[in-house]
C-alpha cells in the first residue's frame, strides 16, 4: 500500500504530518511513504485535487484511494486508514 504526503516548503503542520506518517511506516510493514512538494509537482497536485498542505492520501496496491486527510490526522486515525487499504 502507498501513502502520499503532499507538503509545501513553509508549511508548519507538515512537520507534524511527517512525524505521524513516519510512525505509521515504522508500525506497518510494507507501507510505502512518498513525500511530494506541491511546488515541485504542481500538475499532479492539481490533478489529485490537493488544495492544502499537508494532505495525506492512502491507496491500496491497486491504486484505489481509501483515505484522504487535508491536515494532520492522529496516528490512530492514520493506522485505521492504512488497515482499510490492506
Amino acid at each position: 500500500m502507498q501513502l502520499d504526503l503532499w507538503t509545501s516548503a513553509f508549511c508548519a503542520p507538515c512537520a507534524a504530518a511527517r512525524r505521524v506518517t513516519g510512525e505509521a511506516a515504522a508500525l506497518v510493514p510494507g507501507l510505502r511513504v512518498t513525500e511530494r512538494d506541491v511546488a515541485t509537482h504542481p500538475d499532479t497536485a492539481e490533478d489529485l485535487g490537493i488544495r492544502s498542505t499537508p494532505t495525506i492520501i492512502v491507496r491500496r496496491d491497486d491504486g484505489a484511494e481509501v483515505f484522504r486527510s487535508p491536515g494532520v490526522p492522529s496516528r490512530d486515525q492514520l493506522l485505521v486508514a492504512v488497515a482499510k487499504a490492506l
